[in-house]
């Protein structure tokens, strides 16, 4: 689905003081009743990061880490079963998952006498039941599963749906008999034979599972779209979960955007009109 600025920007505004949970989808929901479930969960992902990354550095300070990991112990004597790690990350407006992997680095290093290797404590987020503290465990599985946001269990689910709108569009270009060549790195599609598509011809494409956005299409240009320009000729992006319908500006160029596979293709031979 595409959006004009101004929507988008109306949509951005209303999710500034959102927390990452599933209480704010459904509100979400209720209010731009007209958007799909996928794109207001994209678009709210992607503003959530930004506004985790602009407050990142004030989190991480060795007094605010100090600061937390001494709340959560205190806290926790009260009641061992309570939500902590959950509950401060929302006060403090700052990720669940995020949280909880500051107050396990934190713990790991009281336990162990020095800061615990990232894999030691990657490994302790995607498996709880590896932590030594049961109780400690129970919050960082409570922060990771109440977070649609950060973590590693978001990552994954991130890339299962990359995955599946790739096997998507492959589907797709073999329905209509059209080659390609998949590639593992990117481009995703590189064409055998050039389409045209609105009038503009077409010589790879690439999925993007996720809403464009001004700061994430900008990003794509810069490390992505325009090497692939450059190395492969013109081609389409198709931003499943829709775009911001004034970034589809450099049509001329060589880069045209789509929410959707083209319904109308033109191969060399012939038209093809899908419905």
């Amino acid at each position: 689905m595409k959006l004009v600025r101004a929507e988008y920007q109306e949509l951005a505004k209303y999710m500034e003081h959102l927390r990452p949970t599933r209480q704010c989808m459904k509100m979400l929901k209720e209010k731009f009743s007209s958007q799909s479930q996928s794109t207001l969960l994209s678009i709210f992902s992607q503003e959530y990061q930004k506004r985790i990354k602009r407050s990142h550095a004030r989190h991480h300070t060795a007094e605010a880490i100090e600061n937390y990991y001494q709340r959560y112990l205190s806290e926790v004597k009260k009641n061992l079963t309570a939500p902590v790690i959950l509950e401060l990350a929302n006060e403090v407006d700052f990720s669940p998952s995020l949280m909880a992997r500051m107050v396990l680095e934190r713990y790991l290093q009281e336990l162990e006498g020095t800061p615990p290797s990232k894999p030691v404590l990657n490994s302790m987020l995607r498996e709880p039941s590896l932590i030594p503290d049961r109780f400690l465990a129970n919050q960082v599985y409570q922060c990771t599963i109440n977070d649609c946001c950060y973590g590693l269990l978001v990552d994954c689910i991130k890339h299962s749906i990359g995955q599946e709108h790739e096997i998507l569009l492959r589907d797709m270009l073999r329905e209509r008999n059209l080659s390609f060549l998949g590639y593992d790195k990117t481009p995703d599609i590189i064409l055998e034979v050039p389409i045209a598509v609105e009038g503009h011809v077409v010589h790879w494409i690439e999925s993007k599972a996720s809403f464009g956005d001004e700061y994430s299409h900008r990003s794509y240009l810069h490390d992505q779209f325009w090497s692939y320009w450059n190395r492969f000729g013109p081609g389409l992006v198709i931003y499943w979960h829709g775009f911001i319908e004034e970034l589809d500006c450099h049509r001329e160029r060589g880069i045209l955007l789509k929410d959707c596979f083209p319904l109308d293709i033109v191969t060399l031979c012939h038209s093809s009109s899908q419905s």
